[in-house]
């Protein structure tokens, strides 16, 4: 299986911590305890998002990450997209660390930083993403912080975007989360979208168990198979986790509790497998 969203360095979003210990303990740490979550949970590859605010010599926020992904079997940086560093310079450097391969995808955080999926800034990395045929990942949704704005962040918005570039994949992070519904029109209408079930309930393991929070977790379950449904592209839905947001295999098993066992093939490994070329 495939986990296609998660961290394993802060991602230094504005307004946002280190989402969580386990990004704050000392690198070995780190690498034993996403080891260790991957053998449990039964994952093979992991992609391990970026982080924004790039200095000069690492525009795509990935430099630590590559140094972990030495000492992980199976994980692959995401690099962070600056829409504010859209300048020939910038981009010359972005693109030498594309034509390592070593990048599997481009991120950007929609809300958290406060431009459009369609803003000038973002088109030079969807031409570089056409070029290098790695998709663009957008958080899509829900954000862990007030300074986020919400309209930015709506899965609609990437519509625009999904039209004017037919050539790059894109996919919606977390599913569009509260806006399922809205994210599996966009799904279902462009043939260059796909999207990721990552984080839409966070948390302990404890979550899954705790009588108080049932009804929470069955009514994100239900949004989640209506939306699904509504889709009708198993063949677009990727599985992913937002660890160290939440424990993988207890969120494995609330996907696969939620998506018709028929497509977990295709929801935990095919799909990512070919979107990403893993």
């Amino acid at each position: 299986m495939i986990d296609t969203h998660l961290y394993i360095v802060p991602p230094r979003l504005p307004g946002v911590g280190n989402l969580g210990p386990p990004l704050l303990q000392p690198p070995e740490q780190r690498v034993a305890l996403l080891c260790r979550e991957m053998r449990e949970a039964g994952i093979h590859a992991v992609l391990a998002m970026g982080s924004v605010g790039n200095v000069p010599d690492d525009p795509l926020g990935i430099n630590a990450t590559l140094t972990l992904a030495d000492l992980v079997p199976g994980l692959h940086p995401v690099g962070a997209m600056d829409p504010t560093q859209a300048h020939p310079d910038h981009l010359r450097r972005v693109e030498k660390v594309l034509a390592t391969g070593r990048v599997k995808a481009l991120k950007g955080y929609l809300g958290y930083l406060h431009f459009p999926p369609d803003y000038a800034g973002y088109r030079p990395y969807y031409e570089l993403a056409e070029r290098y045929k790695i998709p663009v990942v957008f958080h899509t949704g829900d954000t862990h912080t007030a300074y986020a704005k919400l309209r930015f962040a709506h899965p609609l918005l990437v519509d625009d975007v999904a039209v004017d570039h037919p050539n790059v994949n894109f996919v919606l992070a977390h599913f569009g989360n509260p806006w399922m519904l809205d994210a599996a029109e966009v799904v279902s209408k462009n043939l260059n979208v796909w999207t990721d079930l990552s984080g839409l309930v966070i948390g302990d393991a404890s979550i899954f168990s705790d009588p108080a929070k049932r009804e929470v977790i069955d009514e994100v379950k239900a949004n989640l198979g209506k939306a699904f449904r509504y889709a009708e592209r198993p063949n677009r839905f990727l599985f992913g986790s937002n660890w160290p947001l939440i424990p993988i295999a207890p969120y494995r098993a609330f996907i696969a509790d939620a998506i018709p066992q028929v497509y977990h093939a295709q929801v935990f490994e095919e799909n990512a497998q070919r979107l990403f070329k893993i």
